[in-house]
């Protein structure tokens, strides 16, 4: 099966156009990116198209391209999507800023590793498709032109259906704030009994270096969390569990977390630093999940270092 948005004419500056095509074969493939290549190549003002993808997917690519495909680029996409789902907006922002043309134009065929990290646990894929989906406000003022490449060899169904939630244009698309609200309602479970219980976040580093991370690990990960309470505190509770790599930190906050975006907005400049906020948080810890409390309450935040 393959659905794609075909020729559609190029955004207009400033509109990001978030395509989604979903095939099942090497030629389903092919028939979706060779239409969005060739707008590509054709847009004025524009550097060449990239296709980022799995690296078979992108041998038949430049075989069906021919001569073309000297003038297209090709990423293996497990050299794109090298971390979290946060990371890819790091890497989708600073690749912007480099190569784009005028406005943030360029033709992006993008296909997430889903038999990789994305697809390596439900959890995972949510976070991915909170990216799907947060991408439409994240990548709002650019001009770029994005065809999302999902191969129902390695995405399943519900990745799939999900996916279609995410693009516009496929007549189930949710705004993001809605689709990512309720990805946030799914509760958390609870902190085990024997988690620890902290004085501040700034007890954090001490705790984890205690629980076997290295000393460079820990000081990242208690710096992550000291960003997150200083954005969102003040800090009711801290509480701390888990084994080296994968450590886990709560703060119990005082107010809710009202901002759908909070820590994905790239902040100006290169190397994330810990006084971002948020934004520093995702870039460092492997997960990042934030829970608004009952009307009145305030919002949890959770991370786990690895």
């Amino acid at each position: 099966m393959s659905t794609s948005t075909g020729a559609r004419p190029a955004a207009a500056q400033g509109q990001f156009d978030h395509r989604m095509a979903v095939f099942g074969s090497d030629d389903a493939f092919v028939a979706a990116a060779l239409p969005f290549l060739a707008e590509g190549l054709a847009a004025p003002d524009e550097p060449p198209p990239v296709a980022i993808a799995a690296p078979g997917l992108l041998a038949v690519l430049r075989d069906a391209l021919g001569a073309d495909a000297r003038d297209v680029g090709f990423i293996d996409h497990a050299d794109w999507y090298t971390g979290t789902a946060a990371n890819a907006v790091a890497q989708g922002a600073g690749y912007l800023a480099a190569n784009a043309g005028p406005g943030g134009r360029v033709h992006l065929l993008m296909e997430p590793d889903w038999a990789g990290r994305a697809g390596r646990s439900a959890r995972e894929s949510t976070e991915w498709i909170r990216y799907e989906s947060l991408a439409n406000l994240l990548f709002a003022p650019f001009a770029t032109t994005a065809l999302c490449a999902y191969d129902t060899r390695t995405a399943g169904p519900a990745v799939v259906d999900a996916a279609r939630r995410a693009h516009p244009g496929t007549g189930v698309y949710e705004q993001p704030p809605v689709l990512v609200r309720e990805l946030d309602a799914v509760p958390l479970a609870p902190p085990p009994q024997s988690a620890a219980r902290l004085p501040a976040p700034e007890a954090v580093r001490a705790w984890a270096a205690g629980r076997g991370l290295p000393a460079v690990d820990a000081g990242r990960f208690g710096r992550a969390v000291e960003a997150a309470a200083a954005a969102h505190g003040p800090v009711v509770e801290v509480r701390a569990w888990g084994e080296a790599p994968a450590c886990v930190c709560e703060l119990r906050l005082c107010r809710a977390v009202a901002d759908p975006l909070a820590g994905f907005v790239p902040p100006p400049g290169g190397e994330p630093e810990p006084g971002q906020g948020l934004w520093f948080t995702r870039q460092v810890c492997a997960y990042v999940d934030v829970r608004d409390g009952a009307a009145g309450d305030g919002a949890k935040i959770r991370v786990q270092y690895a």
